[in-house]
């Protein structure tokens, strides 16, 4: 087999998405719709991948490089349509860079769901002689090429606006990939004209130059519609994100995972899961995130770039955000509801955060607790500590961060204030409605607030009349 050279076509303008944004950077899962595509065509290991840019082509081609950066692998090549005179105008573009002892592999920048197994078929059917055409059949074509047969051979592709009554009545459809020989390809592109109702150049109408040749012309069938619909509104978008979606959620199904209403479930980044792992309604999973066994996630909660380990329960509307530097929650954890764990956020196993508790930065270690109405930012919580309502580390000066550490045993009553950098020893109990600003000693106990005084007689202020 020879070696595959990948074409994305990402140079429209997506006139109806209505955006600045150019069309193949509108994000679906999470992802812009030309990664899903690009990924795709890491997946088929091609030797080369080739992005034809237009409208928005700096922005497009700026952050193809960055994510190209960002994840250690080369970046693609790219030539520019300008202007836009058509997809045969565009593939134009790539003869000067595209090896001719290859095979063209031609993508669409704005379709996302295509499977590598689909266009490995369609490769195969190539096979390095024939030109392969994608196809599908729909209910209803409108504003798709149909497939022009005579018996099984492939004879032409009509443009729907071009086409004839008897031919829109063609299911049979085009769906914009092919696999073509690269040395013919260019041959072929060469002669083409603009002769038809759009005064464009179509790459369609390789298929009456290759039938003239006498190459083969072939179709590959697409399993299924949606690896093949495209995105040109926002009202596309949607439909698809929600396939998508299901696609993602039959998938972890498939493997165990129970969740309980597939239809209200998001996957915007990766999401592995391992053994009973339960799910409940409108949960939203970004980034990297792995669950480990027996874990529980209750509905509304929102997770993104974690490690979960077995047996964790996050109860309802916890929200997990680690960003970069990521959270990890140990063994048996309880979190939420209503909790909010930061970047850098690591809890040891059988930790308990619970309702409205926020934590950055963050080590907690096993069995510590802070369950209502707390913050811990740049801390070291040891083993076992209970950690009060209303209570907070006070870790920036106006300036600069600074640590707060907390050692095992230690109990931090409500409604206090510790003051970083600053130590409370193993043991220690901070009495309610403390500010401690200096290190305390192990096992004392440390109370840091003005003498209650009561003044008897006394009367609230009262309004002027």
């Amino acid at each position: 087999m020879k070696a595959v050279d990948v074409v994305v076509m990402a140079a429209g303008k997506g006139t109806r998405m209505k955006s600045r944004t150019p069309k193949v950077l509108h994000r679906l899962g999470g992802r812009p719709l030309i990664q899903h595509v690009m990924e795709t065509a890491q997946a088929l290991q091609a030797r080369r991948t080739i992005v034809i840019t237009g409208h928005g082509a700096d922005e497009l081609e700026s952050w193809l490089r960055g994510s190209a950066a960002a994840a250690g692998t080369a970046a693609p090549d790219f030539v520019r349509q300008e202007p836009q005179l058509g997809t045969g105008h565009a593939v134009q573009q790539v003869v000067p860079v595209l090896p001719d002892d290859g095979i063209a592999l031609i993508l669409n920048g704005d379709v996302p769901l295509i499977r590598p197994q689909t266009l490995q078929a369609l490769v195969d059917r190539c096979g390095g002689e024939r030109l392969a055409l994608l196809t599908v059949e729909m209910a209803d074509p409108t504003g798709y090429g149909r497939i022009v047969r005579e018996g099984d051979a492939v004879r032409a592709i009509v443009e729907h606006k071009d086409a004839s009554e008897q031919q829109r009545a063609i299911r049979e459809v085009y769906t914009g990939f092919m696999a073509v020989p690269s040395a013919r390809l260019k041959r072929w592109l060469a002669r083409l004209t603009n002769d038809n109702a759009q005064g464009e150049y179509y790459l369609t109408d390789i298929v009456h130059l290759a039938v003239a040749d006498g190459c083969e012309v072939v179709a590959s069938p697409a399993l299924e519609q949606v690896e093949v619909d495209g995105v040109n509104s926002p009202l596309q978008l949607a439909e698809l994100e929600r396939a998508y979606q299901r696609r993602q959620a039959r998938s972890l199904m498939e493997q165990g995972v129970r969740l309980a209403d597939p239809a209200r479930f998001d996957v915007r980044g990766t999401l592995r899961c391992g053994q009973d792992v339960e799910i409940d309604v409108n949960c939203v999973f970004d980034g990297e995130v792995t669950l480990g066994d027996n874990v529980r996630i209750g509905p509304n909660c929102v997770i993104a770039n974690a490690r979960i380990a077995n047996g964790v329960v996050l109860l309802a509307f916890t929200h997990i955000d680690g960003e970069k530097a990521g959270v990890e929650i140990g063994e048996g954890a309880l979190v939420g509801p209503f909790a909010r764990l930061r970047p850098g956020a690591r809890l040891g196993p059988e930790v308990h955060i619970g309702n409205f508790v926020e934590v950055k930065n963050s080590t907690l270690a096993r069995g510590a607790k802070a369950n209502h109405l707390a913050y811990l930012g740049d801390a070291e919580v040891g083993e076992r500590v209970n950690y009060g309502a209303g209570s907070i580390t006070a870790n920036y000066d106006g300036a600069n961060k600074h640590r707060t550490v907390i050692e095992a045993d230690v109990h931090v009553g409500s409604n206090c204030v510790l003051v970083a950098p600053v130590t409370v020893a193993k043991g220690g109990t901070v009495g309610a409605g403390s500010v401690v600003s200096k290190d305390t000693a192990p096992g004392a106990l440390t109370v840091a607030r003005a003498k209650q005084a009561t003044i008897t007689g006394w009367e609230r202020p009262k309004k002027n009349t």
